[in-house]
């Protein structure tokens, strides 16, 4: 049934002209993705978030991440900071850490255009998605979701 689903989206894309847009998140990769969502503004879920795609990295997995309303604020370069305990770090700051490991986060399409920001306003290592690859990227086999 996922092979349909995958081949109906393909159809439909290239029926768009979407195709090339949606071939490299088709790509198969040898590692496990955590494709994680983080939409909430509170401090804690968002270190949580954090953390758990850190480790996720650390133990060979490909980390996706999309950040949405609240969420996308995280990536703002005048977001408000929060200190976390035990270890003293901000949502933000381990996002930045998620970025030296080579995870690309991305604000939600609809982010910028609602917030009044501009991509300019983002801090460096942080892209705006788009829908086609981030649909090609959920419907790979080992991807798994996790949303916060």
């Amino acid at each position: 049934m996922r092979q349909i689903a995958v081949a109906v989206v393909m159809i439909l894309a290239n029926a768009l002209g979407l195709g090339p847009a949606l071939a490299p998140a088709q790509a198969s990769s040898d590692k496990e993705t955590l494709f994680v969502v983080v939409t909430s503004p509170e401090p804690q879920t968002q270190g949580m978030a954090m953390v758990l795609s850190i480790q996720a990295v650390r133990q060979g997995a490909e980390v996706e991440m999309l950040l949405c309303g609240p969420g996308g604020d995280l990536a703002l370069k005048d977001a408000p900071q929060t200190v976390l305990k035990p270890r003293g770090a901000t949502p933000q700051g381990m996002l930045m850490q998620l970025i030296e490991m080579g995870v690309q986060p991305q604000v939600c399409a609809l982010y910028l255009p609602n917030s009044g920001k501009t991509a300019a306003d983002l801090i460096a290592g942080v892209g705006v998605a788009k829908p086609p690859a981030i649909a090609a990227g959920l419907l790979k086999d080992d991807t798994r979701l996790f949303t916060f």
